[in-house]
Order: C-alpha cells, then structure tokens, then sequence
C-alpha cells in the first residue's frame, strides 16, 4: 500500500521540525530547499562581522535527516504549487504531494524600493553574510589606500537601516569589530574613529520589547559610539550613501535590517496575502479552503487567541512544526486533530555587545552581564550539533579574552 506522500517546502526550523514530528509516521517525506543546508539565522549576523565562519552556523540538510528512514531531501527551487492537482513544480519537474508543507521564510523587503537591494545588502543567507563581511573589511582596506580626507570618511562610515534585533545586534558588533579588533591592525587610518549609524524610523530600538529594555539598548549602543537617528526613515539609498530625511549621510557600506518579504507562497496558492506577503492562516496554520496545506514560519500570517500576531522568530517556527506534524499524522493515521495551535511564548533575546544584551519573558526583564551570558547559553544549546557548539564557544571564549576574530577573510569578487 502506498504511504501517503508529505512535502515539506523549506530546510529552516519550521521545516525541520515538522520533519522531524513524522520520523515515526506511517508516511514518505520529501523535505525540499534551494540551499543544501540549514542555517541557525540567529547567528547570521556573527559571520557578517567576522565573529564565525559560515561552517560554524549551517549544517547539511542531507547529514540532518539521514537517519531517518522516511525522510528524503531534494535540493531545488520550488516556482509553482497546484493545488487541484496536488503537485510541487521543483526546477520544473512534478513532485506530487498528499499533504503539503510551506515553510519558505522570509527575504529582504524595501518597503516599495527594490533598486535599494543593489545598494543596501539584507542578510537572510550565508551568502548575504560573507558579501556583507566582504565590504565591511573591503572598505577599511580602501580607506587605509585614499589619500582623499572626504572618501576616507565615507569608506569609514557605516549605516545599519533598521532598529530591530539584527540591526542593533549588527551595530554593537561592528563598532566593536572597528574600536577593538581592528584598532591596531592599520597605519594610515584610525579604525576606532568609525561611524557606525544605527537608523531607524520608529521612536525606539527593538520595539517588541519593553521600554525600558529599549532605553536600555539605546544607552549600550551609545557607550560603544554608535550614533542613534530614531524617527527618521531612510528617503534614498544608493551607491554614495542614504537620505535620512532630508539630510544625506555618505556612506560606503549601507546594511538592511528594516524589513522582510514573505516568499510567492501566497501567488503559488493564488490566494490573498498582507503587505508583507504573508498568507493568513487560521488557527490550525492552514490557509482558508485548503485542508492539506499548511503554512509555517515567516510564510504565515498567525495569530494567537485574542488576535495578537505571532512574532517571525525561529521559536514560532519550531513549535509551528512540531503541530503540524502532529495534525498531519491526525489526519493520514486517524485519530483526533490537534487543539488549535497557540504560540507558547519562550521569551525576546537580542545581544548588543560585549557583556550588554536584553530578555523580556513574561514579567521578567533582564540586562547586562546575565543577560548576555544566558542569551549566549540560549544559543550555543539550539545548535544541530556537539561539534558546532564546541567551535562557537571556542570562537566566543578566544574572541572575549584577545578580543580577535579569526574569520576576517575577503573572498569573492571584489565589489
């Protein structure tokens, strides 16, 4: 008898996790991706600045699910659902599909302005990570070679367009990358004269968090010279630099933090989708008027009860397909359904430099020295595997002693 056929669209964690909640079932899974590896996002920004080399963060979809027996992987780009025929269209071939998964994530997004993607790189994948390392380090070595005062200050000048986890994450991370690491390292120029811009048009920094945990983030960045332009959107981007405003910032090196855009999930189903591109789902993360389907992740629009929107973190993601795997062996073993899926809150991290971060779990406020030593706990204990866990915090205990980065290599074209 033929097993019924799951497909699960996207090796994150909500992909894998649902993978993972079919190991036992009755069913034959195929976990599809464009990349051949899963990549642990949080630390993403760590590789940008240098801190870790890509291999330390991402694993092998294939090594992930070999030990499991119904698991298969097909390394391809998904570019059409149908869902009267049930079928997956994956670089043109047909995978058909009994029940279908959708956790394609998330990209960058320009709020309209896509010719600022040229300008103004996102970071959602390693190679997002290692061409944004490429012009950090590139634009110090340009600076050290200028002997023009004007172009030396814009090779030294970097903005960070959006005030959200990554954007400061990666602010605290390069002005230390800039004052610490490199501030010896050069003859020409002074590193620790950087400016590091945080930019954004909100009235504070991780506005999912508390206040005071945000006034908090805004007085670290300061101490380590970050400069903060809060309330004031970026207008313009292009190769000399943004407008805040009305005012024009030069810049060599403009990062994008501000925004994400869901994948064509939405188009492929040809159903409504938010501004964002997410599809809404209902409480058992389905989209309306499809009983095989389920959407997951950054994909998915999804709400508690009470109409408070899930946050698009890797939690939501693991705990996402966790349900749905359970509804999925409901549905083809037999048994009763699931509850609706309600969001378990595991609580807001988010790491601003050496000894600084922040931690917002129900009640609980934490900042400073603890709160940097359990996010970091936090992270190393969600790594895949023993081998990445011990590299990161071999990388993280020689990088707080010598205050050295060991991954600052140019490689690839140069820009």
């Amino acid at each position: 008898m033929t097993k019924p056929r799951i497909v699960i669209v996207g090796a994150g964690f909500g992909g894998l996790a649902a993978a993972a909640g079919l190991e036992r079932a009755a069913v034959d899974v195929t976990v599809v991706d464009r990349q051949n590896h899963h990549l642990f996002q949080p630390l993403l920004y760590q590789v940008a600045t240098a801190g870790l080399s890509p291999a330390d963060i991402a694993w092998p979809v294939r090594s992930l699910l070999r030990r499991q027996k119904n698991a298969r992987v097909l390394m391809g780009e998904v570019t059409a659902v149908n869902p009267a025929d049930k079928i997956v269209v994956v670089d043109g071939r047909p995978v058909p599909y009994d029940g279908l998964v959708l956790a394609t994530g998330a990209t960058h997004g320009y709020f309209g302005n896509d010719e600022w993607a040229a300008h103004a790189p996102g970071l959602k994948t390693l190679d997002d990570a290692t061409a944004i390392r490429r012009r950090l380090l590139l634009a110090f070595e340009r600076a050290e070679m200028t002997s023009d005062p004007e172009d030396c200050a814009r090779l030294l000048t970097i903005v960070i367009v959006g005030g959200g986890p990554t954007g400061v994450e990666l602010a605290g991370a390069i002005a230390e990358l800039a004052r610490r690491t490199l501030a010896r390292d050069f003859r020409a120029i002074d590193p620790a004269r950087t400016r590091v811009v945080l930019v954004e048009a909100g009235p504070r920094v991780l506005a999912n968090f508390p206040e005071s945990l945000s006034a908090y983030t805004a007085r670290a960045l300061a101490r380590l010279g970050v400069e903060l332009r809060l309330g004031q959107p970026v207008t313009r981007c292009d190769a000399g630099g943004v407008a805040i405003g009305e005012a024009r910032l030069s810049s060599a090196t403009v990062i994008w933090a501000a925004g994400v855009a869901a994948s064509p999930a939405a188009r492929w189903l040809g159903i409504a989708s938010d501004r964002a591109g997410r599809v809404r789902v209902t409480d058992r993360l389905q989209p309306a008027g499809h009983e095989d389907i389920w959407i997951i992740g950054d994909t998915a629009f999804a709400t508690n009860p009470g109409g408070v929107p899930q946050p698009g973190i890797a939690p939501v993601a693991k705990q996402q397909g966790a349900y749905v795997a359970r509804a999925i062996r409901a549905r083809f073993e037999g048994g009763a359904p699931p509850p609706p899926f309600v969001y378990r809150d595991r609580g807001l991290l988010a790491t601003i430099g050496r000894t600084a971060a922040v931690i917002a779990w129900r009640r609980l406020r934490l900042r400073g020295w603890l709160a940097w030593w359990i996010w970091g706990a936090a992270h190393v204990y969600f790594l895949v595997s023993l081998r990445n866990r011990l590299i990161v915090v071999t990388q993280w205990l020689w990088a707080y002693l010598l205050w050295e980065r060991g991954a600052r290599l140019i490689t690839g074209r140069k820009d």
